[in-house]
């Protein structure tokens, strides 16, 4: 386990020193564009390292992570509506999300946008939602503004705290970087076992 702890303490290390890089701005963009329709790592790794470097842009770089979010769930929405069965059928095999489109639809006919904003605002895996809406024709609107609410929710206030309270967030984070890992870890598996319980 120290090992892991290790390995893990010495990613973050890299990961800020990337964050200082100019280029590292559309490395969030592409991280929080493609967590939305097919990517499993969530952007708020970068997103919280650039602003862990650079609290005074902490914001910025919120609003760049949930912009490329929600255009990043249109694009999922568009694998689901156009790809389904080639790209988005895999996809959700991948989150074990199969089996379940009667539920879904039902979900979302009585429940999307609501479906949609938790889903934008938690752990839970969001491209299963945002590909799920497009193979029901949930109104692209409907997806688009839950998920600007809930992304930016999410994100804002993640950034938040390091623009309002900078480095004594840093020395926090540092300081009990084992026991966030493993509250991380748990709340992102508990997640994926939300979305089996929710589509069955």
């Amino acid at each position: 386990m120290k090992r892991i702890f290790d390995l893990l303490r010495r990613l973050k290390d890299w990961v800020e020193g990337y964050a200082d890089k100019p280029h590292a701005q559309w490395a969030l963009f592409w991280i929080a564009f493609m967590e939305s329709s097919f990517f499993p790592i969530p952007p708020d790794v970068l997103l919280i390292a650039m602003a862990v470097s650079v609290p005074a842009k902490a914001l910025r770089y919120a609003l760049i992570c949930s912009t490329g979010s929600v255009l990043g769930g249109v694009f999922g929405y568009y694998i689901g509506w156009a790809f389904f069965e080639t790209i988005g059928q895999p996809i959700l095999q991948f989150y074990g999300a199969m089996g379940h489109y009667q539920n879904v639809q039902v979900l979302y006919n009585e429940h999307a946008f609501w479906a949609i904003l938790a889903a934008g605002f938690t752990p839970i895996p969001y491209k299963v939602f945002t590909i799920a809406a497009g193979t029901f024709e949930v109104p692209l609107t409907t997806l688009v503004v839950a998920s600007a609410i809930s992304r930016s929710a999410r994100f804002f206030l993640v950034a938040g705290l390091f623009y309002f309270f900078g480095a004594p967030i840093k020395k926090f984070i540092d300081k009990y970087f084992e026991i966030l890992t493993v509250v991380f870890l748990v709340l992102l598996i508990g997640g994926f076992v939300v979305v089996r319980l929710f589509l069955r």
